[in-house]
């Protein structure tokens, strides 16, 4: 958008001239107060104070009102003016409604029913998530396939890696640079996403939409299987499979974004980790298929990698109906087009009218603070990609995604969907318990996903981490254990099985729905797919180094070694959740600049010397009625003595101007 008015550059850290003297600056039909845009600035790159601002604060009513109405004749929107009006009184003031005069009593109540009925949505929308949640019960079939598949496919292909020909002294060797191959088949789409896929998904989002990616990779979806199916060669298994992993990764960087963009913040995290739920549901279906299939003699895993085309038919008949993501339309300048979308998505024109000027007063103060730290408005992947690391709000973004990406995998969740029934064939089942063993922790796994819909947006993303990640650790470990017990044992496989489920009933609702979510918020819209693209390539490198190595470990540790070692990773990977991820929920896309803002020794430093104090006082000491420590609050028009007080104990001294709390 071009800016109007007073619009010279400049230097917001010139320190002989004062800050009262920068001028005003409206970018398009958006007001920038540049008198707090110095400590705005300074407060997203190195938000030392937790502050989040609304950009409409502050603002008098008749230049709020001047704005919309530009914004209305720039976007032709001038209908709904009166409209727009009341959402941007809204925006201005959430949580104030019954002071705004200009409100009927309609208005109000559904400003209430947002908060007393709050999973009460259009069908569109659930729609859009139903079709979103179809994708990841594509990915996860896709994955369960190859689990039941392992244990015949090997055999046929003239690759055998386990079984009585392995058991022969003489055939070592051939079954240890077998166990190789099975492991390179099984990681073919993992190296094509982190590789290929998840680095195109950027350029093709920007210029199909989040729409036309699900659709593109919905047919990838639907032809795999079927030359799976029919490979006569692992050469031949491993082309379908990287095709198969082109389709993957383009889900897994769009579906939780147009989620994400989709939902209203008060329950984006239930609705974006649908993603996990229902790839657990996939995971569950392609176990009932190896089930069904079990007795297809040496065609059975034809049949178990085939199926996996089933769920690809509804979604790619069904993705065109749902509406654009109104923040890739805004994106684009279609903003007429994202009010549209929004109408779908919202449950009355109030909160679709809200949305969208909230949502665009927040992109253009985003793009302004943006310009001022350096970041270049490129559309050249390449530099958007340096900028991840370089652009210290971006860097914090990329730090955490990169780190729940990293522990899903170090966690050793994937050793299960991979390979579980590998792991109960050799704990002494035969070909059809195995498979059935597998359908159990299939069932658990997407069972125990559900809790997290009410969850993770009041518990939130954070606090369900650090809750289960130990858990996850002592449960494996057991597991392990109870490998020592004797394989003539009853007891041997049973223990095995119980505590592999109980591994995976901590991790459904924790480490299962999070990284997904996460990643898809953290990121700005400017940045939101090449970012979403490092985050999915990231957990796609380590699912190759977890599916490549596994059968290998398994020949060299033996399976009580190898979940012992997922097992101290799930510390180590605990530890790192508690120093270095931010909390994001129930924040919109764009108040999470200044949550990344935060640098990352001061979160840190408030995690080691606030938070666990804290902790060790409330629940090792058992005091009563201490107040948990917060590093963010929501910054608008605070003047109550109260806050005054709390600051000044921080150490900072505050005054108020316009409705701004600007940092001495």
């Amino acid at each position: 958008m071009a800016a109007r008015g007073p619009n010279k550059k400049i230097d917001l850290d010139t320190e002989d001239a004062p800050v009262a003297a920068l001028p005003n600056l409206r970018k398009g039909s958006v007001f920038v107060d540049r008198s707090h845009q110095k400590e705005s600035l300074a407060a997203f790159a190195d938000n030392v104070t937790g502050e989040i601002k609304n950009p409409l604060a502050g603002i008098p009513k008749d230049q709020l009102f001047q704005d919309v109405e530009e914004f209305a004749s720039e976007f032709g929107l001038n209908d709904e003016i009166p409209l727009l009006k009341k959402g941007a009184l809204i925006a201005q003031s959430p949580g104030e409604a019954d002071s705004i005069t200009e409100l009927n009593d309609e208005d109000r109540r559904v400003l209430r029913d947002e908060i007393t009925h709050r999973w009460r949505h259009p069908r569109t929308l659930y729609l859009t998530i139903i079709l979103n949640s179809i994708a990841a019960a594509i990915q996860g079939w896709d994955q369960t396939g190859s689990n039941g598949a392992n244990l015949t496919f090997s055999q046929v292909l003239g690759i055998p890696d386990t079984g009585d020909y392995c058991n022969i002294p003489a055939n070592k060797a051939i079954c240890d640079k077998n166990s190789w191959i099975v492991g390179f088949i099984n990681s073919c789409p993992y190296i094509a996403i982190c590789v290929f896929a998840a680095w195109i998904s950027d350029p093709l989002n920007n210029l199909l939409g989040r729409r036309g990616v699900i659709f593109l990779a919905a047919i990838f979806s639907l032809l795999a299987p079927f030359g799976q199916a029919l490979s006569q060669k692992w050469g031949q298994l491993v082309a379908c499979r990287i095709l198969l992993g082109i389709g993957m990764g383009l889900k897994e960087v769009t579906v939780p974004v147009f989620s994400a963009e989709s939902a209203p913040s008060s329950i984006r995290g239930g609705l974006v980790m649908s993603w996990q739920l229902w790839t657990a549901f996939g995971i569950l279906m392609g176990t009932c298929a190896n089930l069904v299939f079990v007795n297809g003699g040496r065609n059975a895993w034809r049949y178990q990698f085939g199926s996996a085309f089933i769920p690809a038919v509804p979604l790619i008949l069904g993705v065109w109906f749902c509406p654009e993501s109104p923040r890739w339309l805004m994106k684009k300048g279609k903003v007429d087009k994202a009010y549209w979308s929004l109408l779908r998505l919202r449950n009355s024109s109030l909160q679709a009218a809200r949305d969208l000027y909230y949502i665009h007063a927040q992109l253009v103060y985003e793009d302004t603070l943006l310009e001022e730290s350096g970041l270049s408005k490129t559309s050249n992947m390449f530099v958007r990609f340096a900028e991840l690391f370089t652009i210290p709000r971006l860097r914090r973004a990329t730090q955490a995604s990169g780190i729940v990406m990293i522990a899903q995998q170090m966690c050793g969740i994937n050793i299960m969907a991979f390979y579980s029934s590998t792991i109960f064939f050799e704990s002494g089942a035969d070909l059809k318990t195995s498979l059935l063993a597998s359908f159990g922790f299939g069932l658990i796994n997407f069972v125990f996903a559900f809790p997290a819909i009410w969850t993770i947006d009041t518990f939130g993303r954070r606090g369900l981490l650090l809750f289960t990640f130990p858990n996850m650790c002592w449960s494996l470990l057991v597991a392990g254990m109870c490998y020592f017990i004797p394989k003539s044992s009853r007891a041997h496989l049973g223990l095995v099985a119980l505590f592999v489920y109980i591994y995976a009933a901590f991790y459904s609702p924790g480490e299962g729905p999070v990284p997904f979510t996460y990643s898809a918020e953290v990121f700005p819209l400017s940045h939101r797919e090449i970012g979403m693209s490092w985050a999915v390539a990231t957990n796609n490198f380590w699912g190759t180094v977890v599916s490549l190595t596994f059968p290998r470990q398994l020949r060299a540790f033996s399976t009580a070694g190898a979940f012992g070692f997922y097992a101290a990773m799930n510390l180590i990977a605990f530890v790192m959740i508690f120093l270095w991820l931010p909390e994001t929920k129930q924040r919109s896309l764009e108040e999470l600049d200044y949550v990344f803002g935060v640098s990352t020794r001061r979160h840190m430093n408030f995690q080691l010397f606030e938070v666990l104090p804290w902790w060790f006082r409330t629940y090792i000491l058992r005091r009563k009625g201490l107040r948990s420590p917060q590093l963010y609050r929501l910054v608008s028009e605070e003047t109550s003595a109260e806050y005054e007080l709390d600051r000044k104990t921080e150490g900072i001294s505050t005054s108020v101007n316009n409705g701004h709390t600007d940092v001495v």
